[in-house]
């Protein structure tokens, strides 16, 4: 099932449902994280949503095997973990806003097949880890790759985590609907110009092996998100490098999602 949450036409209410069409969905009755159901009335769609308002965005750092040697790094023998701010996240549609408060002049696009967690999860063994994943969205981690490299003593929190970097949707597809989430061609475009193209299948560290590494000795709550990764051909490993510029679209995507594009302001 594709999950969207928007903003009804009829009443403005803020809902989840079940996507019909583009500009339809029906109505979820309940929490995603408790019991829901569809109910069998539609609303009209007059804007849509981030799938999801997490509490906690977990990032993974060169987890393709093609990415981590397009930045000259070598395979990471544990999985690299960061957090993005949730104040970082944004909806499909809306725009990437370039900070200016403390300038940045390097931010990059990343796609990203993102895990979105039903339940809470500690501990969790290989395999029994899918079960507690809900569905899957497609992000774009937004990277403003100075501060991420140069002026934040190397930790990556600050340059990932200004308001609107982390662009999530359109929508969540139901794990049942995914059930091999190291099977999926995901990608990036620029203006209309493919920039990465790739597959799930070039992850180190697949989605059951990053659960089990980070509930372990750790709670995470309902609703987390899990970015899994970028794979090659982001804009700081180009030759000259690509930065997003005001007046940019960016479209990432996922198999079996769909295609989530921000402006760029």
């Amino acid at each position: 099932m594709k999950i969207v949450r928007y903003i009804a036409a009829s009443d403005g209410a803020t809902r989840w449902g079940r996507w019909v069409e583009p500009l339809v969905a029906e109505r979820i009755e309940g929490s995603l994280f408790a019991d829901w159901s569809p109910t069998g009335r539609t609303d009209r769609i007059a804007k849509l949503l981030a799938p999801v308002q997490p509490p906690l965005i977990v990032g993974i750092g060169l987890n393709y095997r093609r990415h981590a040697e397009e930045t000259g790094g070598k395979p990471p023998e544990w999985p690299v973990v960061f957090y993005k701010s949730p104040a970082s996240l944004q909806n499909p549609g809306d725009p990437i806003r370039l900070p200016r408060r403390i300038p940045t002049e390097e931010v990059d696009y990343e796609c990203e097949l993102a895990v979105v967690l039903g339940r809470e999860a500690r501990d969790l063994p290989r395999e029994r880890a899918l079960q507690h994943v809900l569905g899957y969205t497609v992000a774009n981690d937004v990277s403003a790759r100075d501060w991420q490299l140069r002026r934040s003593g190397r930790q990556w929190c600050r340059a990932k985590s200004f308001d609107t970097f982390c662009p999530l949707g359109p929508c969540l597809v139901t794990a049942d609907e995914l059930p091999d989430p190291s099977a999926l061609r995901l990608g990036t475009r620029l203006n209309g110009d493919t920039m990465q193209d790739w597959t799930t299948a070039d992850l180190i560290f697949d989605v059951p092996a990053l659960l089990e590494f980070l509930t372990a000795d750790t709670t995470l709550p309902p609703g987390t998100v899990i970015l899994t990764g970028t794979p090659h051909g982001v804009g700081m490993a180009r030759n000259p490098p690509v930065w997003l510029r005001p007046g940019d679209s960016i479209t990432v995507w996922v198999e079996g999602i769909g295609e989530l594009t921000n402006p760029v302001e």
